[in-house]
């Protein structure tokens, strides 16, 4: 169970690390659209475990190779953001959230079942 220390920390991380791949590094994703889907902050708040999603990504093995290569540089633009909110800036473990493509498989799957119509109870 998370404190709500660890709960206000990581949201503060999601907007600016949002905001950081939207505003500050976009051009250093090849047009990418990346969204930080969920932050989960360890309770010592030193690791930051980082959910990404990506929309328009050809490669997101690649994007995520290109991710943990600027993770120096993702830290620093965040260290320079929550300067005065944390004296730590935590450490960036970044992965693939792939739950939005999970349940489009799933709607596929329950879209192709075919259930039989249940018989008459007369008919037994």
């Amino acid at each position: 169970m998370e404190s709500k220390r660890q709960q206000k920390v990581a949201r503060q991380l999601q907007k600016d690390l949002g905001e950081i791949f939207q505003r500050e590094l976009p051009h250093a994703f090849n047009g990418a659209f990346i969204t930080v889907t969920n932050v989960r902050v360890s309770p010592d708040l030193g690791i930051a475990r980082v959910y990404l999603s990506f929309l328009a990504a050809k490669n997101k093995a690649l994007l995520m190779e290109t991710i943990e290569e600027k993770n120096k540089t993702i830290r620093q633009l965040l260290g320079e953001r929550v300067r005065h909110q944390l004296r730590i800036v935590p450490h960036l473990q970044f992965f693939l959230d792939d739950t939005a493509e999970y349940a489009e498989k799933m709607d596929k799957l329950f879209a192709g079942i075919v259930i039989p119509p249940a018989p008459a109870e007369d008919e037994e």
